[in-house]
């Protein structure tokens, strides 16, 4: 079965995570505690396996993703 993502990257959206995340002057571990506020439990490790492409994402952590970060999922997606 033919990958849909090209190269060794387990998601599309851990460098725009990043990028936001860094924007707002959040720590991982603080991004952390605001998915577990919501009731998704990623550790910090986690998180910087999904920064650096190298877990995958749930549609779940995508949808608090965006509301954490006040964006659309879309954008999430965007460069």
């Amino acid at each position: 079965m033919a990958r849909i993502i090209d190269g060794n990257s387990m998601n599309l959206v851990g460098a725009k995570v990043r990028e936001l995340r860094r924007a707002r002057r959040m720590s991982q571990q603080a991004l952390s505690a605001q998915l577990e506020l919501r009731g998704i439990y990623v550790c910090r490790g986690s998180i910087s396996r999904l920064e650096d492409g190298l877990r995958t994402v749930t549609d779940i952590e995508l949808f608090a993703l965006a509301q954490i970060f006040q964006v659309s999922i879309d954008s999430l997606f965007e460069d």
